[in-house]
């Protein structure tokens, strides 16, 4: 009989997280986004929710309908698979986004890279993204990897208010702000994708895993 690797906790009465590691790498983010992607298509009893991280997954389930040790036995199982299986390609979906390069950080951005204007807009339209996480509020993706030349720590000051739809970079990612709240990223855009909508089937746009592309609004 094999011990598992995988460490179960319970979050709450109606939660269980899986514990994949200890540092955060693309190797065990894409081994999380698997398990994910097989716990989605696995379709267990009473399963409510999935929710990666860098880290670990968790998963809600229905606690009048299934207990936490059977719940927990049966998820680290179809963890177990995705850890020793080889991740190959995406199982996520590929968006593009029309963006308008128009953001107020833009001008700035450049400067502090010493790039000029096109080549920062060259630089952050040239790559496919992925979508690493959901967090901060609800669709918001942190999306990586940046182009090197185009990293930047965040804004000394964050703004009270960046409206949505913003792109923006921070660190080695970027990300679209899907509601208007406060935040410290370098806004170099904006789009009319809506990147959360609550009446949607499935609010948020994107989900982890899936790749993303900016394309240049003409």
């Amino acid at each position: 009989m094999t011990t598992s690797t995988l460490e179960a906790h319970p979050l709450g009465d109606s939660a269980v997280t899986i514990r994949f590691g200890t540092e955060r790498s693309p190797a065990l983010l894409a081994r999380i986004h698997s398990a994910a992607a097989l716990l989605a298509a696995a379709n267990v009893d009473a399963l409510d929710d999935i929710v990666p991280t860098y880290l670990s997954l968790t998963v809600f389930y229905d606690c009048l309908r299934r207990g936490y040790k059977d719940m927990s036995a049966e998820i680290v199982g179809v963890c177990e698979s995705a850890s020793s299986t080889p991740v190959t390609g995406t199982t996520g979906r590929e968006h593009v986004i029309p963006a308008r390069y128009d953001g107020v950080d833009l001008y700035a951005v450049a400067e502090l890279t010493r790039l000029s204007v096109d080549e920062v807009i060259n630089r952050h339209t040239a790559r496919i993204y992925r979508v690493d996480i959901l967090g901060f509020v609800p669709g918001f993706a942190y999306l990586s990897e940046l182009d090197e030349a185009l990293v930047l720590p965040r804004r000394e000051e964050p703004r009270a208010r960046v409206s949505a739809g913003s792109i923006a970079i921070a660190g080695v990612q970027t990300a679209v702000y899907p509601l208007a709240t406060p935040g410290g990223w370098h806004i170099i855009g904006t789009t009319d994708t809506v990147m959360f909508d609550p009446n949607r089937a499935e609010p948020a746009l994107l989900r982890a895993g899936d790749t993303v592309r900016f394309e240049r609004a003409k």
